[in-house]
């Protein structure tokens, strides 16, 4: 069978990055951290942008680079989630990605576009790019939700090529795991983890992608808030959007995206939505709790917010040919 336009254009993509690609990660005017700039960013309206939790500069300059070029907002997205699900670097997304206490690694993921279609997948095995999957679930199918072997039965009817998930570096944790095989189902709050994406084309329209391996060492079948449309992502073209990482359990309990989406429809910030859907959280909690929780947001007018409970999360912007890293701010 042939393999999904996506595929073609990111193994091109990847081709021609071997050339400059330790250029793109370190040149200063291309790479730039700002960790002293506070989150809520305003940018003109005008013009196409990409925001994405985590430190992602490929990411998002494929993204960004698409949308530059005309491409809607949501295929971009999914164009761009695509290079991470098949980086075997990025334990925590795709290919490579963390397996469950059984050893089996099971993908996540959701889209939703400027006119509110979205689709997920869940569970899925043998899958790479589970976001390029969900989208299909949206524009092929009848349904919003394909989990499990069902999923995967539909991505190989689309042409989508099974593979062995299991890396060799997520093999060798996990069994080293095994020798104690303590589940502590946390989520890291250093730098890394799911991938959630939204962007604005040059319509101006606004959409969305999310995309994990989960938690690690996970029981089988567990599902977190990435594939859950409302929890791990949301988009509401007349007012803005927003995506989730960490703890997808205590996300899910206040369906935190669509939340800070229906708190700036009241009249806050981006910034302002995403500290008062921490706070839910911790209102919750008796202390300083041992887990993260990070939401990133935008809306209609190009500000951008995000927050998190623990310090360490940070999100990538790319606009003007110019990606930034900049540190979130963090409950504690």
């Amino acid at each position: 069978m042939l393999l999904p336009w996506w595929i073609m254009k990111r193994k091109a993509f990847i081709q021609q990055s071997t050339l400059w690609a330790g250029g793109l990660l370190v040149s200063p005017h291309i790479i730039h951290t700002e960790n002293e700039m506070t989150s809520n960013k305003s940018i003109p309206t005008n013009l196409p942008y990409v925001i994405s939790t985590w430190n992602v500069p490929f990411a998002t300059k494929i993204t960004g680079d698409a949308l530059n070029k005309g491409v809607e907002a949501l295929d971009a997205a999914v164009l761009g989630v695509a290079y991470e699900e098949a980086n075997l670097q990025n334990t925590t997304v795709g290919n490579g990605g963390s397996p469950d206490r059984d050893g089996e690694v099971t993908l996540d993921a959701c889209v939703m576009n400027h006119e509110g279609n979205c689709g997920a997948v869940m569970a899925v095995q043998n899958i790479t790019h589970v976001a390029a999957l969900a989208k299909d679930v949206m524009e092929k199918t009848p349904h919003v939700i394909l989990a499990g072997e069902g999923a995967k039965k539909f991505a190989l009817e689309q042409g989508y090529q099974a593979e062995n998930l299991l890396s060799e570096k997520s093999k060798k944790e996990w069994e080293k795991w095994l020798e104690k095989g303590n589940y502590n189902p946390k989520i890291n709050i250093e730098n890394h983890d799911t991938i959630g994406m939204l962007c604005s084309d040059q319509n101006g329209n606004l959409s969305g992608v999310c995309t994990t391996s989960g938690l690690a060492y996970k029981m089988k079948g567990r599902v977190g808030d990435s594939p859950v449309i409302g929890s791990g992502l949301y988009i509401d073209n007349a007012i803005g959007g927003a995506v989730a990482t960490g703890l997808g359990e205590e996300v899910i309990k206040t369906v935190g995206s669509f939340l800070i989406v229906e708190l700036m429809r009241q009249g806050k910030t981006p910034q302002e939505a995403c500290e008062e859907a921490v706070s839910r959280i911790l209102e919750k909690q008796k202390g300083k709790p041992d887990f993260q929780v990070a939401y990133l947001a935008t809306n209609k007018k190009g500000e951008i917010g995000s927050y998190s409970i623990h310090s360490g999360f940070s999100y990538t912007i790319y606009k003007n040919d110019l990606n930034q890293n900049i540190a979130s701010k963090a409950m504690y």
